[in-house]
């Protein structure tokens, strides 16, 4: 599965926003060029943003866009919904009974994807804005001592909560 640059580019913003906010409203042409991403496209993002409540804007000189909350209250899947990006993995409608064949069926391994679409909608929401502007997000790559090949790890809320998922080859 694969996110479309919508998805990715808002969580990008988001924690730029994040990072670089310090009390201050950011201009989206900051975000665009530190991210290097299109203004024209940050500004779509973040009329989505603002209408599903993760930002204001702030008119004027010196304005610009704060977060509506804490970043540790912001989770990574509420981002990516509020673009209108579904968090999913199969080829089926969300929400339709009509299944991905043209038969209206549903093909053998929905189950499977289903599960996967619910499993990365688990990940996302257990991860904040805070956790990936302050490092608190561990891959495999520098998870030390548990060697787990392909696995990811998590730290929740001030590292209390840890959520392991690994993936197979």
């Amino acid at each position: 599965m694969k996110l479309t640059t919508k998805g990715r580019y808002a969580v990008m913003a988001m924690a730029d926003l994040a990072r670089f906010s310090t009390g201050r409203p950011v201009a989206l042409a900051e975000i665009a060029e530190r991210q290097e991403i299109s203004l024209s496209y940050l500004e779509q993002l973040f009329a989505k943003l603002r209408r599903g409540d993760l930002v204001k804007s702030v008119r004027g000189p010196g304005g610009g866009y704060l977060l509506s909350r804490q970043a540790d209250n912001i989770r990574i899947s509420d981002v990516i919904l509020a673009v209108d990006e579904p968090i999913k993995a199969t080829r089926c409608e969300l929400g339709s009974p009509r299944g991905c064949l043209t038969t209206s069926g549903r093909c053998i391994t929905h189950d499977l994807w289903e599960e996967l679409s619910h499993q990365i909608h688990i990940f996302l929401s257990s991860v904040s804005l805070g956790d990936v502007v302050n490092g608190r997000v561990i891959t495999s790559g520098n998870a030390g001592a548990n060697g787990a090949r392909g696995g990811l790890q998590v730290a929740g809320e001030q590292g209390q909560q840890a959520v392991s998922a690994n993936a197979a080859d």
